[in-house]
């Protein structure tokens, strides 16, 4: 039987964690991918956690290239490539920088993983994976941006540290772009099939929103960098899913047409992820507040969009 096969693309904190978190759920083979100047670095990572089999007992070949050709074949290929914000640097100026590399990137795979779903990490997310869709020419349930499950990781975290009990008994759900737009649903939200609005008051609710909403800064403060951890295991949550078939349903930036009212763009809201990656959108019932929280935010991933097609075009 064919070993499934993940390729990474970007062997900084996010790519390198997100091979570690593939190899410990034994999803498949793996190939991280970073440019040439940091080949031997690569390589050496890759070799690294090859070596971390007979300990942690996963079967998983492990290449770490600059070559493209490695990436033949992959399932599924996870781009976490692309420049954090920089201070000094606008907007604007992370979208260029980041367009050109995710449409280099983009253009390299198609190449030799034609049929693949693109899972994509990089920022700012709402624009990236609408370039990666723009660039590949794939149907849009092939591609898929990681942003939810982040953000829902973090929240449940909060949740669980309010309430002193398991992350595992909190489910939740939140709409929108990543971070500061996204949109949590405490209506959705419940502990062990407690809604939360009975186990927390309102004013901690939203403290525990707020920082939810907040807390890739919360981390940059601390560790004076991006957030590693959790993004890839985000990452690797959605590739497991569709690897194995799972049909997890799992927040997701998606392409919503009609789903939402939304027109055509890729905004944060719950999927089904299944083999052809995302199986479906589902779409829930929204109150007035809930709608114009969501209305802001699917603005706000319009005009992100915008600036990235015109240095498309441009």
């Amino acid at each position: 039987m064919k070993r499934a096969k993940l390729t990474i693309v970007g062997a900084g904190n996010v790519g390198a964690s997100c091979a570690l978190w593939a190899a410990a759920k034994e999803i498949g083979d793996i190939v991280l991918i970073d440019i040439p100047d940091f080949a031997d670095k690569t390589a050496g990572k890759a070799l690294d956690l090859a070596q971390c089999a007979p300990i942690e007992r996963f079967d998983a070949r492990i290449v770490g290239t600059a070559d493209y050709a490695a990436a033949s074949e992959s399932d599924v290929v996870i781009i976490t490539a692309g420049l954090p914000r920089k201070p000094g640097m606008s907007r604007d100026d992370l979208i260029q920088t980041n367009v050109k590399i995710v449409r280099s990137v983009t253009e390299q795979l198609i190449a030799v993983a034609p049929n693949a779903v693109l899972i994509v990490v990089s920022n700012p997310l709402d624009a990236m994976v609408y370039t990666a869709w723009k660039i590949s020419g794939f149907p849009t349930h092939r591609v898929v941006g990681q942003a939810g499950c982040l953000d829902i990781a973090r929240y449940r975290t909060f949740i669980a540290l309010e309430l002193k009990c398991s992350v595992e008994d909190i489910t939740a759900l939140l709409l929108g772009g990543h971070g500061d737009d996204m949109v949590p649903l405490p209506r959705y939200t419940s502990v062990a099939g407690i809604p939360v609005t009975q186990l927390i008051p309102k004013d901690r609710l939203n403290a525990i929103i707020d920082r939810a909403k907040m807390g890739g800064g919360e981390l940059v403060k601390l560790m004076g960098t991006s957030a590693y951890y959790a993004p890839a295991a985000g990452s690797v949550q959605m590739a497991e899913a569709i690897i194995k078939d799972k049909r997890r349903i799992l927040p997701c930036a998606a392409y919503c047409q009609k789903e939402y009212g939304v027109g055509g763009y890729f905004v944060g809201v719950p999927t089904m992820l299944g083999g052809n990656g995302v199986e479906k959108v589902i779409e829930v019932e929204l109150d007035a507040a809930e709608k114009d929280l969501f209305a802001s935010s699917v603005a706000h991933v319009k005009e992100l969009v915008q600036v990235a097609d015109g240095f498309l075009k441009g």
